[in-house]
């Protein structure tokens, strides 16, 4: 029997435009789930190499950053607005797409 190998995938290695960055970002949004929207914000931030600066502007050290932006993580909504904003984005708030009766 042929042994499988497994690799760690890093979806940070794979967001090399600011198009794949987008697409990213939607589609976690769209899906909703508030543990997968934390890990992206984190999956971008180290695709940029802007942890640190989160951190900073978030106030906390690099240690609770990593964690809150991560699977592990609980942030506050405090820490996702500011991830959000470094990255150059922003929440907005719409309606939800009414399905056609």
């Amino acid at each position: 029997m042929k042994k499988i190998k497994f690799y760690k995938w890093d979806t940070a290695e794979y967001l090399k435009s600011e198009n794949d960055i987008k697409r990213y970002l939607e589609a976690v949004f769209n899906d909703g789930d508030p543990n997968l929207i934390s890990e992206a914000l984190g999956n971008i931030a180290r695709a940029r190499k802007m942890m640190g600066s989160i951190a900073k502007e978030a106030k906390v050290n690099n240690k609770s950053i990593y964690r809150s932006l991560s699977t592990k993580g609980t942030p506050y909504f405090r820490t996702i607005n500011t991830a959000v904003h470094s990255l150059g984005y922003q929440l907005t708030i719409a309606p939800l797409k009414q399905s056609a009766a």
